[in-house]
């Protein structure tokens, strides 16, 4: 097990500053928004103990949304949402499927992924900024005829206000500042924005 810092007294974000996740500089985010912090999960997922801490964790707050249903598959975006939604799985004892993006950018299930019409499902991921990813992949199960309960997340950057159509938790809510590009003060001051993970480390 890592060491965890916990002077902020936070044991979700004391887990990205250990493992070197809480990113701060000039970031472009999958919405188009730029941001001076990013919220790096994979490097925290990197390491199965604190992946299999977060799913038991998502685990226990969609078990609460849902109502004594028992969900019979998690259904996650990829890429981001792929390790969580594992783990979540996992903890819920359920089947787990992902969507992808085809060649127009649309997302759909492949793979020979498929849910049954009445289907109990929740949707993971690792973070929500607008959700708009969440709930593509919420509209995917219920036009195939199940019924989704409930949406998690790691991390759920809009400060509570994302809808993404369904109930929603969040192991960690926070208002992280975004600007449009057109309204970015990084990049007024001439700073580049980068996208998290597109750039090789030395």
């Amino acid at each position: 097990m890592l060491a965890i810092v916990t002077a902020a007294g936070d044991p979700i974000l004391d887990v990205f500053e250990a493992t070197g996740a809480y990113l701060r500089g000039h970031f472009r985010l999958t919405s188009g928004m730029h941001s001076p912090e990013y919220l790096q999960c994979a490097l925290v997922l990197q390491h199965p103990e604190h992946a299999e801490y977060f799913g038991r964790a998502l685990a226990e707050r969609l078990k609460e949304l849902q109502g004594g249903a028992q969900v019979r598959v998690v259904a996650s975006p990829a890429m981001g949402g792929l390790i969580i939604g594992h783990e979540v799985a996992r903890a819920l004892g359920a089947r787990f499927i992902f969507t992808e993006r085809d060649a127009a950018g649309k997302m759909v299930l492949r793979r020979g992924f498929a849910v049954e019409p009445g289907e109990t499902a929740v949707v993971v991921e690792d973070v929500v900024t607008t959700g708009g990813s969440t709930r593509e992949v919420v509209d995917i199960l219920k036009q195939a005829g199940a019924r989704v309960h409930a949406a998690g997340s790691i991390i759920d950057r809009s400060g509570g206000v994302a809808d993404v159509g369904v109930p929603r938790a969040a192991l960690k809510t926070m208002a992280v500042t975004a600007y449009p590009p057109e309204q970015c003060p990084l990049c007024a001051a001439g700073s580049e924005a980068v996208k998290p993970g597109s750039r090789p480390t030395a």
